[in-house]
């Protein structure tokens, strides 16, 4: 049920009522212009090239073959009525048709012709029916310009109305002239838009490289920068942990400072008070004035002022160097 779309694309119908989106020709995208998605007019070209084709495979395979009116072998097909006879009703088709310019083939000939070959014949030899309904047996050889419709001899003779006729050859061979103009004039304009079509070819080619250009560009500086933070992250590291290490010697020499005058203080308060219960007169006048003077000693240590202790490091210099960064 093949179907002939406005961009000239052919597809079946059930192909058009799957395809999505519908309303739009499936290979081009040019819009239906029915509602329903589903062109009006049928490509009875392809219709009938179809049929005769199956006929040509049937009389090549040579798969049953038989007459349409006895049953028996078929050596002859007519193509204008279509049926396959054996020679008994070839005779009588000849006799009685041989005025109506029906051509009839022997099946053999037409099995040793290519596919091309009958399908040209078919054309040359087939005849156009009136576009009357009532007289559809009639053979249309008359085209009424005005109606612009085929019609054959009766309907002529009938029309008191319209008198521009012409023959039906002559209109068929106008208008497949009138084609064969229009395919070759779009036949110069493809070429400027085959030019068109590859200037945008290589702009996406250009495109697409430039993408790739600016991504490895891309990679590399951030390979690059990454190196960088990298090589900027091991001297922050050695940084804090030089000015750590130099932070802790110093907080252990206060530390250890400390604690020696903590246990000296210890010392002191110990003797004093073994020097109050135990000391002998004796004792008293010889330590004493040593033991002053260590005292003394004691008194005038001060604990470092809030300014003058070691102070907890804070990394300043650190912390500017990654807000830098």
């Amino acid at each position: 049920n093949l179907k002939l779309l406005t961009c000239l694309h052919t597809f079946c119908l059930n192909c058009l009522r799957k395809n999505k989106p519908v309303g739009q020709c499936p290979v081009c995208r040019t819009a239906i212009p029915q509602a329903s998605g589903i062109p009006d007019m049928d490509n009875l070209l392809f219709t009938n090239l179809q049929a005769r084709l199956k006929v040509y495979k049937k009389i090549v395979d040579g798969v049953d073959l038989f007459c349409d009116n006895c049953k028996k072998a078929g050596e002859f097909w007519c193509s204008k009525c279509e049926e396959f006879l054996c020679t008994k009703c070839f005779e009588s088709h000849q006799r009685y048709l041989k005025r109506e310019n029906h051509e009839t083939k022997r099946v053999i000939d037409i099995r040793t012709r290519s596919a091309r070959d009958v399908l040209k014949g078919i054309m040359r030899t087939s005849n156009l029916s009136c576009s009357n309904p009532t007289h559809k047996s009639e053979t249309a050889s008359i085209y009424c310009k005005t109606c612009c419709k085929p019609m054959c001899c009766i309907c002529a003779l009938l029309d008191s109305q319209h008198a521009a006729f012409c023959d039906i050859r002559s209109e068929t061979q106008r208008r497949q002239e009138e084609l064969g103009t229009m395919s070759r004039e779009l036949k110069q304009k493809r070429s400027s838009f085959e030019a068109t079509y590859v200037a945008l070819q290589d702009e996406a080619a250009r495109l697409e490289r430039a993408q790739q250009e600016m991504r490895e560009l891309i990679r590399q500086r951030v390979e690059h920068l990454v190196q960088l933070v990298r090589r900027e992250e091991e001297e922050l590291l050695g940084l804090v942990e030089a000015q750590q290490e130099q932070g802790r010697r110093e907080l252990a020499r206060e530390l250890q400072h400390m604690e020696g005058v903590l246990r000296r203080m210890e010392a002191s308060e110990r003797l004093v008070e073994k020097m109050s219960l135990y000391a002998t007169e004796q004792e008293v006048m010889d330590m004493q004035p040593f033991i002053k003077g260590s005292l003394e000693e004691l008194q005038r240590l001060q604990p470092a002022a809030a300014g003058d202790q070691v102070q907890p490091r804070d990394f300043a210099e650190c912390r500017a160097r990654l807000q830098a960064l």
